[in-house]
């Protein structure tokens, strides 16, 4: 068994992070060993000081997640808070994950939100889960979560002559223990639809999960995540690459203590 904890995330080819507010302490991330990191929003009440933000600028090349439909980030309404980043700060452009939104904020259009941010925004990452061709038609580098159908849906894109940035974002354990994997990821890609509807009702998706349901929860962790040593991960980011992804986010799925000496 091996389960990495010494930080050697150059080891497994990963040049880019992305941080969770709510449950990563961010002044943590400056020794990462890594060229840019994403900070994910998780709703108004964890959303990181300007200082916070500005600090993580000096140190990376700095993305913020903006909820084009949340009160705060509309360009087409209340958008203080946009206002409020620091200057020059990146942007990864979203529809917004409807579990961070209010009733009334589920229900503005996301199209010509999307399209107005990305006009008033510079090189911009545009987040495609759930609007697709919404996001291709807006414009910008391609913010995709890994799937099954990452390689497939890549080599279409390539082939009838997309030529904008594609980045891919996916959940990431530098271990390849399967109790840790199931841990850390589990739970994760059996949210994901043709996961969900081939297990069981209430079958656990921890390490616990035993017989077909780990069989099906362990491939599915491949398909949807980032798992394994740091030589089987940098080999799945080389795939990545081959195929024309141009960056590779990471979300340390079992925290930062797992990738920091």
């Amino acid at each position: 068994m091996t389960v990495v904890t010494d930080g050697r995330l150059a080891a497994a080819g990963i040049d880019a992070v992305a941080l969770k507010p709510r449950e990563m302490d961010l002044s943590r991330a400056h020794a990462l060993p890594v060229d840019t990191v994403t900070v994910d929003y998780e709703g108004r009440a964890h959303i990181p000081s300007p200082g916070t933000l500005s600090d993580l600028a000096a140190s990376f090349e700095c993305r913020v997640t903006v909820p084009v439909r949340a009160d705060g980030f509309d360009p087409l309404g209340d958008d203080d808070l946009h206002a409020s980043l620091p200057s020059g700060m990146g942007e990864v452009l979203v529809a917004g994950n409807p579990a961070y939104l209010t009733d009334e904020e589920r229900k503005r259009a996301v199209a010509p939100r999307l399209g107005a941010a990305v006009e008033g925004s510079t090189d911009p990452w545009v987040g495609t889960e759930g609007v697709e061709r919404v996001a291709l038609a807006a414009g910008g580098t391609q913010f995709d979560l890994l799937s099954r159908t990452t390689h497939r849906d890549i080599r279409a894109l390539r082939a009838a002559g997309f030529e904008d940035e594609i980045a891919v974002y996916a959940p990431t354990v530098l271990a390849d223990d399967p109790d840790t994997i199931l841990d850390a990821v589990g739970a994760y890609a059996g949210r994901r639809g043709p996961v969900r509807t081939a297990l069981p009702d209430d079958a656990p998706t921890d390490s616990s999960a035993t017989g077909d349901t780990r069989e099906t929860l362990l491939a599915a962790c491949r398909d949807y995540a980032l798992v394994g040593g740091p030589g089987e991960v940098a080999a799945q980011i080389e795939a990545l690459e081959d195929i024309g992804v141009d960056h590779v986010v990471a979300y340390p799925a079992r925290g930062l203590d797992a990738v920091l000496a």
